[in-house]
């Protein structure tokens, strides 16, 4: 019997945790799932055959060091800063890895040692990164095949709410990590177009988005992800003279984001000391100027941020209750956690409400003389607030990768992303079976 360990049982977690519960026992994998809040890991593999819960914590290096030593793979759904920290253990102890998260330069830089010494370390196998690399690297195989030359690629994804629980005037609710929504887009945004490189520093990347008109869903806008340069040569597409990833969010949503940016409350860098006590009201009147002292301070924010009182953006910021006289709690936190914070409260989706996930992928290309335009797209409902669309979407394709690495079926080693027919496929494959499947539509360009 093999041994599969799962670190991490948090929101993304569901349904890897369920798929393995459905499977652990015909496939002779006996699964442990180990968690710092070990009620969750519990919850999650509560009569499930082949299955334990631990409590866990990665500071404690002889536990961590025992727990992956007893496994044959490790899937962390820890935070991605983490990973690091796991593959090394995995590397100590000779076992493969597997995330769903982006490849960070750190781990890339354990590419030849890993595959020395025979360890597999596969990244970006969950939803953007992951499905979004397979279903691209499908077309653009089938379309090379044919002999088409692409010269566009634009591929947008969102983790979203679902029309039915859309209830709040930001059309957002927090289906996965909220630290990595408050803090997204730090940096500067890189991507090709019209063969020309392209920079958004990260003040205005939120008022330089796409707008999007989806068929049955409504409208909804694209910002630009931190670096899409990167991927050119590893989808083969050098020749390409447009190549931009983003991210999609409902209509709106970005315009008022940027106020939040320029105000200064996704700042991550210093803390806070509230020891003194403080308003969210006074949490924003420390980032106006004092010579911007007059009148009331929804006039006085309205004029730092240069919009309208009765502007919509004015009108989400006022939702989110920053003007109110509500406490701080955190202390010595920095402005992106207090706002965090809030928004976990005000972005919290309920029991009965139900996420969205929505990928796009639209390739131009030309073949024989004639130019065409592919839009590749899938929309996926969650259940309910456990068994979400993210949770899904991330967690399947993680689910199915994890089987065919304990069964042999992946020989690569080193640090490897799916974009090779032989993991994509099998993959693609299975993820249409539950469900999770991509509606292709093709037409002329004029």
């Amino acid at each position: 019997m093999q041994h599969l360990l799962i670190l991490g049982a948090g929101r993304s977690a569901s349904s890897l945790i369920q798929y393995w519960c459905d499977h652990a026992a015909a496939l002779e994998v006996f699964v442990t799932v180990a968690d710092p809040q070990v009620e969750l890991a519990i919850a999650k593999t509560q009569g499930c055959l082949h299955t334990k819960a631990l409590s866990f914590e990665l500071e404690n290096q002889e536990e961590t060091r025992a727990l992956v030593a007893a496994n044959d793979l490790v899937i962390s759904m820890l935070p991605a800063h983490l990973h690091v920290q796991v593959a090394m253990y995995c590397l100590a102890l000779g076992k493969n890895l597997l995330t769903a998260s982006y490849a960070s330069a750190e781990i890339k830089a354990l590419h030849e040692v890993a595959k020395a010494k025979g360890i597999l370390i596969m990244m970006e196998c969950g939803l953007d990164p992951g499905i979004d690399h397979m279903s691209a690297m499908k077309v653009i195989h089938e379309l090379k095949a044919k002999n088409a030359a692409i010269t566009s690629f634009k591929s947008y994804c969102g983790g979203l709410v679902a029309p039915e629980s859309d209830s709040n005037p930001w059309h957002y609710k927090f289906s996965w990590n909220p630290r990595n929504v408050i803090l997204a887009g730090q940096g500067t945004a890189q991507y090709l177009e019209n063969n020309t490189l392209k920079y958004i520093p990260y003040p205005q990347l939120f008022l330089r988005t796409t707008p999007f008109e989806l068929p049955g869903l409504g409208n909804f806008e694209g910002y630009a992800n931190r670096d899409s340069l990167s991927y050119i040569s590893l989808y083969g597409l050098e020749s390409c003279q447009t190549f931009v990833r983003g991210t999609l969010r409902g209509a709106g949503y970005c315009e008022a984001w940027a106020q939040l940016v320029k105000l200064g409350l996704t700042d991550d860098s210093f803390s806070i000391d509230i020891s003194k006590g403080m308003t969210c009201k006074q949490l924003v009147q420390a980032f106006l100027p004092a010579s911007n002292a007059e009148g009331t301070l929804q006039s006085q924010l309205a004029n730092y941020l240069t919009i309208e009182e009765t502007s919509e953006p004015m009108q989400k910021l006022l939702w989110l209750n920053l003007l109110s006289d509500t406490p701080l709690e955190l202390p010595n936190a920095s402005p992106a956690q207090h706002l965090q914070h809030l928004l976990e409260q005000k972005w919290k989706l309920e029991a009965a409400d139900k996420d969205m996930i929505v990928m796009v992928h639209a390739f131009e290309y030309s073949l024989q003389g004639v130019s065409k335009k592919l839009v590749s797209r899938l929309q996926i409902i969650g259940d309910d607030q456990v068994y979400t669309a993210m949770a899904k979407t991330v967690g399947l394709p993680l689910a199915i990768v994890s089987k065919m690495i304990l069964a042999g079926q992946i020989k690569q080693k080193g640090v490897v992303l799916p974009i090779t027919e032989d993991i994509y496929i099998p993959v693609l494959e299975e993820l249409a079976i539950l469900g999770i499947r991509f509606i292709e539509n093709e037409s002329l360009i004029n």
